[in-house]
């Protein structure tokens, strides 16, 4: 009888294991394509990553350089002050997206430009997402928005 408990309790234990391990390689399969890693321009040019792989690009929108090509096409590059690299996005830009501002954008690269399916929205005028200010903040390029004025 002490025999038989003692084999149960490893054999549901060995199954209880077996489940463990097969749920985390499902989840694990089902997310392979909803992570996103970030990339600023110097780091995408440094290892460029496989053209199947979506990322997210950060950094400043390069003056000079925005473009409305034909439709809703638009380029434009993104610096993070080390390096700059060429974007292409078709689509609707948000309203607060102008040159000189931050902005992620999330896409391939195509081993010639970064190709966006979306560039992601600021809050206002000030905000810059945290991955952006880290990227910027390394090469010695990122300046902190002023302060609200003082009201008299």
């Amino acid at each position: 009888m002490r025999g038989l408990k003692k084999t149960r309790r490893i054999q549901v234990l060995a199954l209880a294991a077996v489940a463990l391990v097969l749920a985390t390689g499902i989840i694990g399969y089902a997310m392979r394509d909803g992570i996103n890693f970030f990339r600023s321009p110097a780091q995408l040019l440094a290892e460029p990553p496989a053209p199947s792989e979506v990322f997210r690009l950060g950094g400043l929108v390069e003056e000079g350089t925005l473009r409305r090509g034909q439709g809703e096409t638009v380029t434009f590059s993104v610096t993070d002050g080390a390096a700059s690299v060429p974007v292409a996005y078709t689509g609707i830009l948000p309203d607060l997206f102008e040159e000189g501002q931050g902005m992620v954008g999330q896409g391939r690269w195509t081993g010639e430009r970064f190709e966006a399916v979306e560039i992601l929205a600021k809050h206002d005028e000030s905000y810059m997402p945290k991955e952006v200010i880290d990227a910027l903040e390394e090469q010695g390029v990122y300046k902190a928005p002023n302060a609200a004025a003082p009201s008299n």
